[in-house]
């Protein structure tokens, strides 16, 4: 299975934490990095995201179908993310777009085994793969890749 990662592009400050909506910078994060996972994405990949507006709107750059599942919002933890994304045993591929810090922390878990506080930058993908080696599962960190690298 892979499994990729992807934060929210730059957000506007706002009290309403749910409606906070991509900055012009974070439309230009969130089109960039979407070309670049149309010409690299997994087959059969499925994609869902966080009900917050500036995920929401991170993956309309896409221009896929995507799932809306509110328990992977702002305050999910890493037991919410695994369950929506079915890993390690899920079919093809699930890209998540989601927040801080629960998407530093499940990247912390699958790479070295336990929770740490890791930090994803806004709009970066993070690519890992599960694979069985010698009857041992293991997670691969396959990329990383932050939008400002594609410039």
């Amino acid at each position: 299975m892979d499994l990729l990662l992807w934060r929210h592009a730059e957000a506007e400050d706002g009290e309403d934490d749910m409606k906070r909506r991509l900055t012009e910078r974070g439309e230009r994060q969130a089109r960039r990095m979407a070309a670049w996972l149309h010409e690299n994405q997994p087959k059969d990949m499925r994609i869902i995201v966080s009900p917050a507006i500036r995920t929401q709107q991170t993956a309309e750059a896409l221009k896929l179908p995507f799932e809306t599942h509110r328990k992977i919002g702002p305050e999910a933890c890493v037991s919410e993310l695994i369950a929506a994304s079915g890993w390690p045993d899920a079919q093809g591929s699930v890209l998540i777009v989601g927040h801080q810090p629960s998407l530093g922390h499940l990247a912390s878990l699958l790479l070295a085994g336990h929770e740490a506080d890791w930090s994803i930058k806004k709009g970066a993908v993070w690519w890992l793969s599960n694979r069985l080696r010698r009857g041992e599962t293991q997670t691969v960190l396959r990329a990383v890749i932050p939008v400002e690298l594609l410039d």
